[in-house]
């Protein structure tokens, strides 16, 4: 009995030291996967605070040449919105001065330095204004014929349109922050970001007098600096870049103040926007699906147009026939419930059907004018015939009338009339006929005579060209040595 209590207390302790040993393994790989992903991810230690500052700085002025490159960078924005070009407007994206100022409004922000913060936000509108009148004036004298897919994308910010800045503003800060260049990875924010084209969207809808596109446009732009800014303010602090020392401590903590109050203000709207952005998109996303499932997969619903309003929660319907009462609650029902469509259910559905125009009575209407159809291409068809039949009893009479008032063996009329209209493609009028004339009023002689008109197109050189080479072929037609050719 001793031996197996021992036995067993032996197992127990055994266990616990399995368990303390594996306890320890956990914790050392957890320690080691930690390690790996720190070292992985940690950027501070390759970071350069006062090139990163002076390099930013660098680039917030706005003049001379950098308000040149901006010029033609939004012409060929511009170019590029008008020929629906995606190569075009990227190429306009890569050339853009555009992030300077907008790195500058972060980085004072983050190191309260006033006066940066002043030179980015004047530097910042003085370009937002250029590139606003630049694109005017290139959309007031170009004008689009149609809007394209380019710039109808730049109209209606969405969620993703938020993310790209964020995380674009945060590649680019942090590719700023680090020792030496990466030049790929800031040439691809610059597309990613996507600065010009929304002001380019704005100069167009001033240009056509469109604020729906003009705000839209802006409103998209707003989003994009806001977010890039904040992405620098937040990686350098994140950093701990040195805050700007002033020698009178009043004005420090103004500055500091002042700076935190910017931040906060900066904040507030781009967490209003995102929130705003991404609920609108939840919306779309399951107006989407609710008209992909419910309307568009019911083979008995013929839907004309649809339409919803964020504004006033309300989603309208307007279908082609009778809509059931059945049909229009099962809608409203999948509408209300919340288990697919959990974003909409505070909507209000308004289905419009026209009663007057059933499916059925459509098909009925399309039948009888089908049968219509039939009848009239009969009808064609038997006149067409008989258009045949006058049209060779024209040309009996035709030869029967010949044949009695020509000469033996003079060429019939129809054939030589066919026969130079065939030959002379611009002959529109042709008769001939054989004069009676005298000379010396003793002698009477027969002379050929043919009238012609030709097409008013044609100039004088051309008709002389024509006669003369109708008139040789006439003397070898009828055989006759003088033919007189008239004009009628």
């Amino acid at each position: 009995m001793e031996a197996a209590k021992a036995e067993a207390a032996r197992k127990d302790e055994a266990v616990k030291e399995s368990k303390e040993t594996v306890k320890k393994e956990a914790q050392s790989f957890y320690e080691s996967i930690k390690k790996f992903f720190t070292e992985l991810l940690d950027f501070r230690h390759d970071t350069d605070r006062d090139a990163t500052i002076a390099a930013i700085k660098a680039d917030i002025p706005f003049k001379g040449a950098t308000a040149w490159i901006l010029i033609c960078s939004i012409f060929v924005a511009s170019i590029g919105l008008n020929a629906n070009s995606p190569a075009v407007v990227i190429g306009a994206m890569l050339i853009s001065p555009l992030m300077g100022p907008i790195l500058g409004v972060g980085l004072a922000i983050a190191i309260n330095d006033i006066d940066t913060l002043k030179r980015s936000l004047i530097n910042l509108a003085t370009m937002i204004v250029l590139s606003l009148l630049t694109a005017f004036l290139f959309f007031y004298f170009f004008p689009l014929s149609e809007d394209t897919s380019e710039l109808l994308g730049r109209v209606s910010p969405d969620i993703r349109d938020v993310l790209i800045a964020f995380f674009g503003g945060l590649a680019l800060i942090i590719a700023r922050t680090k020792k030496g260049t990466i030049a790929s990875v800031i040439f691809g924010v610059a597309i990613a970001t996507a600065l010009m084209p929304p002001l380019c969207t704005a100069g167009y809808g001033l240009a056509k007098g469109n604020w729906v596109y003009f705000r839209g446009a802006m409103y998209l732009f707003t989003i994009n600096t806001i977010f890039i800014a904040l992405a620098t303010f937040l990686v350098l602090k994140i950093l701990r870049f040195p805050m700007l020392k002033y020698a009178n401590s009043a004005k420090r903590k103004r500055i500091a103040r002042f700076a935190s109050l910017v931040a906060i203000v900066v904040m507030i709207p781009a967490i209003y926007t995102f929130i705003n952005v991404l609920q609108q998109s939840k919306y779309e996303m399951d107006y989407d699906n609710f008209i992909k499932n419910e309307i568009v997969a019911n083979d008995n619903l013929w839907l004309q147009r649809e339409n919803m309003d964020i504004a006033t929660k309300k989603i309208s319907l307007f279908f082609n026939g009778e809509i059931g009462e059945a049909t229009i609650s099962d809608l409203k029902n999948e509408l209300k419930k919340g288990n697919n469509y959990g974003n909409l259910k505070d909507f209000e559905l308004v289905i419009n059907a026209n009663k007057s125009r059933s499916i059925d009575r459509i098909s009925e209407s399309l039948d009888r004018a089908y049968d219509d159809l039939d009848r009239r291409d009969n009808i064609i068809a038997g006149l067409q015939k008989q258009i045949e039949e006058l049209q060779n009893n024209i040309n009996t009479l035709n030869l029967e009338l010949e044949n009695k008032n020509n000469l033996k063996g003079a060429v019939s009329f129809t054939t030589l009339a066919k026969d130079a209209k065939i030959t002379f493609k611009d002959l529109e009028f042709f008769s001939y006929a054989t004069m009676l004339e005298s000379r010396d009023f003793i002698r009477i002689d027969t002379m050929p005579v043919a009238r012609v008109k030709w097409n008013k197109n044609l100039s004088d050189s051309l008709v002389r060209k024509n006669e003369k080479a109708l008139s040789v072929w006439l003397k070898k037609e009828i055989k006759v040595d003088t033919v007189y050719i008239e004009h009628n």
